[in-house]
């Protein structure tokens, strides 16, 4: 590639034109959605740089456009301090609530003659970008609020991300924050293309979004088409004047080059907060990225130093959060899964139907009373929500628009998998399939197992394929499997082979209570194996006890106890056990040491599947923060977390009123406290 320049003080200056014409074209394309040249003149102006810069390489900088997507991987994301924390906010999920948060606020600044700021809360990562003589220095996620992880040549991939500011005058260092946040067309085709290599798609835009900045590959984010927001000033040093009020401050900041959202607007009561906020609650989907409130902020940021912080949180700002989203739709009937105990699920089938931005087709329906508590019927039309903005289920029938024609339902006297008898035991809401080798419970029981004893990697597709090859058939032949086995399974490679075969391996040491609680015994789970561990120590201690010892336990009632007693006399549970004990699978139980950390005090429970990792990891992460993972919903959960086919426990959450958190929360909750799980 020749440059035609033959003195490097031309091919100086020509590069520089060169370089603030690009960066000027990516501005109007990129953050004014203006364009002034076509796609083709744009890619000739980069090639003449290439060229020059190829001709004459020590007139590369950093801060060239030819600059954002490196050739070189990146090997780790090297940890970054934040100088000013970047903390959580608050939320308000009505307007009372909202009012309570302005009243605080008034008392405390000893006025309530303030203007505030509403941004659309975009459901993104929070970034910050640090500055220096103009240029982009370091970009970093936000972590845990303190410290988060550098990031730099991904960010530089995202066009919108200025690499060198216009004009002269602006600090010598600050920092910008932003949300970094994939738009709903590059999220459809990223998942088109991720189904077309027969890999799975990403569960919404921002976990997309996270995932493609933590890429090793820098030219792999480039491909992802992501984008930014600029929402706030962090912290500025040296001369350059900064405007006293955060509206100015982000109307300042655009003149720099730097992104900032159109809907942002200024309001000097909170009536009119709300009307705003109302408005966008009907508009929300019409963006082409997503959002799940309205951030509301003081305008006066003299205000902020003297409002300060509670805990973890601004006094000056707030979180106005959507309600969950309800619809209407046909239920066209009822159908049933079968869970890893055999019980029988219902669940229903709708008329997809649109739902908080998402496309439902099915809901949850908990359980046969619940169906005729709330007298749903197939063919009704009902009203479905995402509930806690996470999981559909249907909230009841639109009575008016009943024709006579609906059906009330009756939960099947046989297994709709293996067609056994399904029997309903005293004093349950579930009935049971009563075939314990019926294959849906197997593979379910399988898949939970895998989970609890966090086995990565051994996923329900590798299940499935194996089960169908005869090559295991109950969770204690997963230890057996060899990785010549493994490798003769179409796309799963030798890399993968090896990578399940050291998880299964290093599953054979979990604690006694992982065990208990994967061995799938009906009524035991996590906090009930936790309790009989401590109490029996040993496996063989717990198999040999009797009814009355176990119900003796406290904590323990008399259906637990029955439950167990009778899972280890049945000769099918004890070979599988026997086959367990000559794998090595660790029998004791070793008492945890008590972790101090950021969760402490707060309590977990998990329902459902999770995507992004076994359950069993997902609680192991929990207890490295010093929280509690337990399996059943009590006034002192914290925090339920509801994965894929949820259970029941969603029900109880909302009658106590517990925080419900989707996947991706509790994984932003996670990086909140320093853990990247994503």
């Amino acid at each position: 590639m020749t440059c035609g320049i033959e003195h490097v003080q031309d091919a100086k200056v020509k590069a520089e034109e060169l370089r603030f014409e690009i960066s000027r074209h990516d501005y109007l394309y990129h953050v004014k959605s203006e364009p002034e040249i076509s796609d083709a003149e744009y890619d000739e102006l980069m090639r003449r740089l290439r060229a020059i810069e190829a001709h004459y390489p020590e007139l590369v900088s950093p801060d060239s456009p030819t600059q954002r997507v490196t050739e070189q991987l990146v090997e780790g994301f090297p940890p970054v301090e934040h100088r000013l924390p970047m903390l959580s906010l608050a939320n308000a999920f009505n307007f009372a609530q909202l009012q309570a948060w302005h009243k605080r606020a008034s008392a405390l600044a000893a006025t309530d003659k303030f203007e505030m700021v509403c941004e659309p809360k975009i459901d993104g990562l929070a970034v910050a970008l640090v500055y220096e003589s103009g240029r982009l220095a370091q970009g970093a996620t936000r972590g845990n609020g303190f410290q988060g992880d550098n990031i730099t040549e991904n960010l530089k991939t995202i066009r919108s991300i200025p690499l060198q500011l216009q004009g002269q005058r602006f600090p010598e260092q600050f920092e910008v924050r932003c949300e970094v946040y994939m738009p709903k067309p590059a999220f459809e085709r990223l998942n088109e293309t991720l189904i077309d290599r027969g890999e799975r798609p990403a569960a919404n835009p921002r976990n997309a979004a996270a995932g493609s900045l933590r890429q090793k590959n820098p030219k792999i984010t480039a491909s992802r088409k992501l984008d930014v927001w600029i929402y706030q000033l962090g912290w500025a040093e040296g001369d350059g004047a900064v405007p006293p009020s955060h509206h100015e401050t982000l109307e300042w900041l655009g003149a720099l080059g730097f992104r900032i959202n159109p809907e942002i607007k200024r309001f000097k009561d909170l009536q009119a907060v709300e009307v705003h906020y109302r408005t966008w609650e009907d508009r929300r989907h019409d963006l082409d990225y997503e959002i799940d409130g309205m951030v509301v902020k003081i305008d006066q940021k003299s205000l902020w130093d003297e409002l300060g912080y509670v805990g973890r949180e601004p006094r000056w700002a707030i979180a106005y959060k959507f309600p969950p989203v309800q619809a209407t739709t046909k239920l066209q009937r009822i159908a049933v899964n079968v869970g890893r105990t055999g019980s029988l699920n219902p669940f229903a089938i709708l008329e997809p139907v649109q739902v908080g931005g998402v496309i439902v087709k099915q809901a949850t329906l908990h359980n046969e009373d619940d169906v005729r508590r709330k007298d749903i019927r197939e063919g009704d039309t009902v009203i479905v929500q995402r509930a806690g903005d996470v999981i559909p289920q249907v909230v009841g029938p639109v009575l008016e628009k009943r024709t006579g024609k609906e059906k009330p339902y009756r939960i099947p006297k046989k297994c709709p998998v293996c067609s056994s008898e399904a029997v309903r035991p005293p004093g349950e809401a579930m009935s049971y399939c009563s075939n314990i080798s019926c294959p849906a419970q197997i593979f379910r029981w399988i898949g939970h197992f895998a989970g609890v004893m966090d086995i990565e990697g051994l996923g329900e597709r590798w299940i499935s394929i194996l089960l169908e090859r005869g090559l295991i058939k109950d969770p204690a032949d997963i230890y057996s499997l060899t990785k010549d086995q493994l490798v003769a399974i179409e796309r799963m490679g030798s890399v993968l082979a090896d990578k399940i075969l050291k998880n299964i391996e290093a599953a054979k040491g979990r604690n006694l209570n992982r065990l208990l609680f994967a061995l799938g015994i009906r009524h035991v789970g996590g906090e009930v194996a936790q309790v009989l561990a401590a109490h029996f120590h040993t496996l063989d201690a717990l198999m040999e006890a009797s009814a009355e010892d176990i119900r003796n336990v406290e904590g323990i009632g008399p259906k637990i106890a029955d439950s167990i007693y009778a899972y280890f006399r049945d000769p099918q549970k004890r070979a599988i056990i026997e086959k367990l004990r000559k794998a090595d699978v660790n029998f004791d139980y070793r008492r945890p040491k008590r972790v101090e950390g950021p969760l402490g005090g707060e309590s977990f429970v998990f329902t459902g599947t999770l995507a992004s990792m076994p359950r069993g990891k997902a609680e192991s992460l929990v207890a490295s923060l010093g929280g509690e993972a337990g399996n059943s919903v009590t006034r002192k959960t914290t925090y339920l977390v509801a994965g894929a086919d949820p259970g029941s426990k969603i029900q109880k959450a909302e009658s106590y009123g517990i925080t419900m958190l989707d996947e991706d929360s509790f994984l932003r909750l996670l990086r909140e406290h320093g853990v990247d799980a994503a």
